[in-house]
């Protein structure tokens, strides 16, 4: 698997929805992840991220996840 270079899950008020934010190189991916409530935990945001990087075929360490509230 390929190592994405940062990730972040962000909170999209346009949306009412939280995003997982992967970067590798350039390039950006954007994920949706409707099913997690504003006020979700840290570590189960993490866990998305991770999740979600591994469904794109990237390999993240949920230790360099970032949280923007």
């Amino acid at each position: 698997m390929t190592r994405a270079n940062e990730a972040k899950v962000e909170w999209n008020s346009a949306k009412h929805q939280w995003q997982v934010v992967i970067q590798v190189g350039e390039e950006v991916i954007r994920r949706p992840c409707p099913k997690n409530p504003q006020d979700a935990a840290d570590a189960d945001l993490r866990t998305v991220a991770v999740d979600t990087a591994r469904d794109e075929g990237y390999d993240v360490d949920p230790a360099a996840v970032s949280i923007i509230r």
